[in-house]
């Protein structure tokens, strides 16, 4: 199947997913899944190939992000087993004050997302989160949106993450990064507003697992938890297992930018890859643990962590097989042979292209890449030509790239079940709210493309 056929199909597709999943109450992984299948044989996938294409993603997916949502969540099940997140959440509200902790998560979501990938951005910062709800008393899913908001902003927006170097470098701007960052940080003012917005609306009408108890009772307060452990950490401490791991990412990011070579930049690059960043963020973590006096719980916090990651992992793996089976299809060709169509709408174009292909096969990175390898040749015919054009540009397609993020994608289940939400309240408030965003990003894009 392909063309106008292979879209609809898609289209179905979801909507059944969400269906399956929402209203008839099928598990995500066996929804996500029994779809991926069917789609791949309606796409027309050879049947010999459907196998390996399912494996692929499926694969595809532990690789990338399994073993980071592990250490992560190891990480954060030994801060607040040793009060560290208790800690770590009185350190930033002493810094921003009890009236806003939805901004600080948000911004702390923004700069962390700078270096680090959205995915791991958001469970290393998760246990603040929680203790920030509990601190404050703040919506945890207010909270949960908040993050997710800032992390997935910056994610699109500012090199170094890859998406939007890869798209500078495409479009000519490699040389003039100290732009793109420049233009992805003044981009992101709007949706940042819109998206604190959207997130203080949609948490007075969504209450999500952790905000209750199973008799509908508040679970304890955060001077109840606090009391539990007696003398919190020190802040370093406290810190040390979050913190040490960015900076090894943040520098990787560095040494890749400016092409440092030897000894010394390979072993930043090795450490800051992610899993091997958030390996040392483990061991600082067990330290912590050992000097907490809490060895003797080392082995169940281990166990407990791997039964708690594990749905999240299944889950977040079956998005990725159901991106590999539209990736595999021909619906990306599609698309890019008829993108004419839309060359005549200016800034708008790349925006739409980008959310085109977002929604079609989940990964931002991917459409970034891909509209940015579309746009290049076509950059004369739409009128941009300075440095700060083609900036926008870059600008335009990161918005159209988180616009929307849904089942298809591993961060909609990251967010959803870390976040302690259903798929349903997770397409209520994580996809509603990248549609903010992006949409929000694209009316800033086009104000300051009018301007330059």
């Amino acid at each position: 199947m392909t063309g106008v056929a292979l879209i609809i199909a898609f289209i179905v597709a979801i909507v059944a997913m969400i269906l399956l999943i929402s209203k008839l109450k099928v598990h995500p992984f066996l929804a996500i899944m029994g779809i991926s299948l069917l789609l791949a044989i309606v796409a027309g996938i050879p049947l010999t190939q459907i196998p390996g294409v399912i494996g692929a993603g499926f694969s595809g997916t532990f690789s990338s992000i399994g073993i980071v949502i592990i250490l992560g969540a190891f990480i954060g099940a030994v801060l607040e087993k040793t009060g560290a997140a208790l800690k770590l959440a009185d350190m930033v509200i002493s810094l921003v004050g009890e009236k806003h902790p939805e901004l600080a998560i948000e911004l702390m979501g923004w700069v962390v997302s700078i270096p680090v990938f959205c995915d791991s951005g958001f469970v290393i910062l998760n246990p603040i989160r929680k203790a920030l709800v509990k601190r404050t008393g703040t919506s945890s899913v207010t909270m949960t949106v908040c993050l997710s908001c800032g992390l997935y902003i910056a994610h699109v927006f500012i090199p170094p993450t890859p998406g939007p170097i890869a798209a500078a470098n495409t479009l000519g701007m490699g040389e003039a990064l100290l732009l793109v960052i420049g233009m992805g940080v003044l981009c992101s003012i709007l949706p940042l507003i819109a998206g604190l917005v959207y997130a203080k609306i949609i948490g007075k009408k969504i209450k999500s697992a952790d905000e209750v108890s199973d008799n509908g009772e508040v679970v304890k307060t955060y001077e109840e938890l606090k009391a539990e452990f007696g003398k919190l950490p020190g802040g370093f401490n406290a810190i040390a297992p979050l913190i040490i791991p960015i900076l090894l990412m943040a520098l990787s990011s560095i040494v890749a930018m400016a092409k440092w070579t030897g000894f010394v930049a390979d072993l930043c690059t090795f450490l800051g890859t992610p899993i091997m960043a958030l390996a040392v963020g483990a061991i600082l973590a067990i330290v912590q643990l050992f000097t907490a006096g809490k060895k003797a719980e080392f082995y169940s916090l281990t166990n407990d962590t791997l039964k708690t990651v594990g749905p999240i992992l299944f889950v977040t793996a079956a998005g990725g097989v159901l991106g590999k089976v539209i990736s595999s299809s021909d619906m990306v060709n599609f698309i890019t042979e008829h993108a004419n169509v839309l060359e005549t709408m200016g800034i708008f174009f790349p925006f739409l292209l980008a959310a085109i292909l977002k929604s079609a096969q989940g990964s931002s990175t991917v459409a970034i890449t891909t509209t940015a390898g579309i746009v290049a040749p076509l950059l004369g015919i739409l009128g941009f030509t300075t440095p700060v054009e083609i900036s926008l540009v870059v600008m335009a397609i990161g918005a159209g790239a988180m616009t929307v993020s849904h089942a298809n994608d591993s961060y909609f289940w990251v967010v959803t079940n870390f976040g302690d939400m259903t798929p349903e309240q997770g397409y209520k408030t994580q996809t509603l709210m990248t549609l903010v965003i992006g949409l929000a990003s694209m009316v800033e894009i086009f104000v300051l493309s009018l301007i330059f």
